[in-house]
Order: C-alpha cells, then structure tokens, then sequence
C-alpha cells in the first residue's frame, strides 16, 4: 500500500449535497427521521450491519437506523463490504487508497488493519479507480456523522465460490476485535419493468407483496447461513444487489456465532414506492443488524420496571374491574425496544394464563402491560380471572429475534425457545417449558408439534420450518 493516495469521493453534489452545513443537515435529518420512525432504541454490541446504498434522500432514513447504533457503540474502525456495481473481477480487493475525502473532511483507511488481511492471499489490492463505487462511499458521510474519527477498512466483494469465501471469512474474523463492526452494503429487491423485474403486477398490492419478498430473502439471511440466502435468491429471482457483500458477511458472522449466539433484527424497512408514491419503480431498503443474544437482556432496573408495570395494570383490574395499562414508571431506552414477548400467569402455582406476542411490533413498555391482562383474561383455556382473586404470580419473558435452524442439530434444548410453521398450523412452546417439565429435545419438539396440531414427526419434515429463539426470564 506505498503507493495508495487519498481519495476525493465523486458522488458529492449529485448522490448528496456537497455544501458541508447542507450535508449536515440533512444527515440531522435523516437521523431524527429515523428515531421517530424506529423509536430511541439502539442496537446493542452489534457485530454487524446490513445497510442500503441510494441516495441519501431515499435510503438515508432507513440507513440511519444502523448509522444511530453505530454511533452508540463509538467503533475502533468499520468494515465496509461493497461491490462495484459495474461488475468486477471475482475475489474480495481492497482498494489501494490512504483516505477518503467527503464535503465532511477526511476518512482515514486503517492501513495496518488493511496490511493484515492482505498478507494470507484472501484478499487482493486492486487500483480505487478501478473499483469506485457508491455501494462503499455512500457510507461515508453517514459514518462521519456517527463516528466521526473511526477508520474504516473498505472491501470491493466480487463473486465468491464456496471456498475462496470461506477462506476469505476465517481470514476477516481472525482480525476483529470487539471494538470492529462490519457493514454490508446492498439495496434489496429492484422492482419494476426498468429492472427487468416484475414477478407481480404494480397494482394496489405491490407494496404487500414486495414486503412479503423482501421477508423471505431477509429470513434466509438471519440464518447466517449463506447458501441458503443465495438459494433464496435464485429460487425468488429477487433482484438484491449487493448479495456478495452479504454472503461474506454472513459467512464471517457464522465464525462468531460458534462463540455468542448471534439473532439477525430488523432495524429498518422501506420501499421507495412508499416514499415517492409510484409502485412502477420501486427499490426496497433494510436496515439488518447482527447482534449477540445477551446483548438483548435488560439491566435489572429494566427488568424491575417492566415486571412492576405489568404487576400494577393487573391489580388495578383487580381493584377496580377497568381494563387500563399502566406503563412502566421509568426505566431505558431498551424498554422502547419492539420486541416479542410472553406474559405467564399461575395461580397458587397453578398455570392460569399465558398469552404473547411472537412479533417484535409495539415497544415493550406498551407491550408488556397488555399483555399481562390478555393472560388474565383472554387465555381461552382458563375461565378469565375476578376481582377478588388472590395467589396471583407473573412471569414475564422478553425473546430476541426468531432465528430460523437448517438443522435439528442447531437447537439447544433448555436454552432456546421454537416456534414451528407447519404449512398454515404454528405452535410455539417458550424455552424454560423443556427446563420445568425436564424434556430432552425431542420431548420438546414433538409437544411443539402436538400444540400446532401437526403429525408427531412433523419437525423432521423439510417443508417445516422451524425458529428458535432465546428469552429472559423475568419472575
């Protein structure tokens, strides 16, 4: 890299604005724009990111969902896993620069991180003009605003067969540290006769069905497992542009999986259809982060504020008989989070309710509450509690993200929790079920398959899918 140089990035003025006060503002912008849309709740510890790559005032907001959780976690440097869209030579290069300059100031290249992952032959330089892209230096400005002194280590993705991605992968996770995260860059699916894509009409359903798409290709990625997302991809033709960046990523996380379990959240969604109105020409834009399971528990005042909160809306229907929600009084940000959650109800020991939701959709704060009185009163199996009633208990469990397994092999009994989708029957059973009624793994999947009402040996079908997830335990 003697011979690398700065780099004046040549999408200013066009995929940005390049008046610096201008770019500043509109990233403030966009970042307000996105806490408004997502809530104050930052990803923790995040290991990694999916980012989308159009210009700012299309994909900035949702990008920022990342960029806001990059800021909190104040990073050592950022790797950036871009293509060039193009084309290029296959293989994972590193561009031969020093530094990036933005209408922000300059982006310096960790060089000897560089040095490093170009010595095992995995990765090769390649000429900046060569590769030049905004797939990596759109990031630029974004990352400025939220890490203004942090480094980053940029990587041009091309085609990668099974092996020379593995290598590439144990290369990259052999270099990270805790204070590394990793950014892939990639719109999602193109829609329209523009793209050469429209498996669907661009009627009032669009906007469904492009959700509907982009959750499919979003599920295989939080499997980590990158042969199923590009099997996905060609089974679907969907048009996601950056899939080699996500592939090495993805291949990368699965090394660090094998030491933290790591969930795949969605942070972020939107289509440009939905902000300009027209469906004909349409690009979808995710924001994905890649974070460790204990990242995900709550500090124990949470904890204490979430339980007390539930504990005062069902006294409160205690007391009086009205059905009001008593949100927490206090408590973090992480209480923000919209995460899936049970509420347990037992009386004298005895269960008397249990009902939750397996979507992250509302905050946990509003959450939690409601469902305390579902559980109260709306389980179908018991008759719904009386004012009056005594002995009353509560268990609140807070799951990560579901995680779909490949493999049986995958699931850990006592510590994961499942969720399984038998064509339109479903059954979920929380993890602490296996630990009270002391189940081994197949004990716990075939009650899962007896609670979606589905043949005994169902969970070994390959039609059947399966999630996992993990919950805290709140009593």
């Amino acid at each position: 890299m003697q011979t690398a140089a700065s780099h004046v990035s040549p999408f200013s003025g066009s995929w940005y604005p390049d008046s610096p006060d201008e770019l500043r503002d509109l990233i403030e912008q966009l970042f307000a724009g996105s806490e408004r849309r997502t809530g104050p709740y930052l990803a923790p510890r995040a290991a990694g990111f999916v980012v989308p790559h159009a210009g700012l005032i299309y994909s900035g907001t949702v990008a920022s969902a990342a960029y806001r959780s990059i800021r909190a976690l104040a990073p050592e440097r950022v790797v950036l896993l871009g293509f060039s869209h193009r084309g290029g030579a296959p293989g994972a290069w590193v561009p031969e620069v020093c530094s990036y300059t933005t209408p922000l100031g300059e982006v310096a290249v960790d060089r000897p991180f560089v040095a490093r992952l170009v010595e095992g032959g995995e990765f090769g330089l390649v000429s900046e003009e060569v590769v030049c892209d905004h797939s990596v230096e759109i990031q630029l400005p974004l990352l400025q605003a939220a890490a203004p002194s942090t480094p980053v280590a940029p990587i041009y993705v091309g085609r990668l067969g099974t092996e020379a991605r593995a290598a590439a992968a144990q290369r990259l996770a052999g270099l990270l540290t805790p204070g590394t995260v990793l950014v892939a860059s990639s719109d999602f699916t193109h829609y329209g006769r523009s793209f050469g894509y429209q498996p669907f009409p661009a009627d009032d359903w669009v906007g469904d069905r492009l959700r509907e798409l982009d959750g499919r290709v979003m599920d295989a990625a939080g499997t980590l497992a990158p042969d199923e997302f590009l099997g996905v991809l060609r089974q679907t033709g969907a048009t996601v542009c950056g899939f080699d960046p996500i592939a090495l990523l993805l291949e990368t996380l699965q090394l660090l999986d094998a030491r933290e379990e790591i969930f795949q959240d969605t942070l972020d969604y939107q289509t440009s259809g939905e902000i300009t109105g027209d469906y004909r020409h349409s690009v979808s834009y995710a924001a994905l982060g890649y974070i460790p399971y204990r990242a995900f528990e709550l500090g124990e005042a949470d904890q204490r504020e979430l339980l007390e909160s539930a504990r005062r809306t069902l006294t409160h229907y205690l007391e009086t008989g009205e059905r009001k929600l008593i949100p927490p009084q206090a408590g973090s940000p992480a209480l923000a989070r919209r995460a899936a959650a049970f509420v347990t109800l037992h009386s004298h020991g005895a269960l008397r309710g249990c009902v939750g939701r397996r979507e992250g959709l509302e905050p946990l704060a509003q959450l939690v509450p409601a469902l305390a009185l579902s559980a109260a009163l709306e389980d179908t199996r018991f008759d719904p509690i009386q004012p009056g009633d005594t002995g009353l208990e509560l268990e609140v469990s807070v799951l990560t993200p579901m995680k779909r397994i490949l493999s049986l092999d995958q699931f850990r009994v006592n510590q994961h929790g499942a969720l399984l989708e038998a064509g339109s029957n479903h059954g979920l059973l929380l993890p602490q079920v296996a630990t009270e009624r002391g189940w081994s793994a197949e004990q716990f999947l075939e009650a899962l398959t007896r609670k979606a009402e589905v043949s005994r040996r169902a969970y070994q079908d390959s039609s059947t899918r399966l999630y996992v997830f993990r919950a805290q335990i709140i009593p």
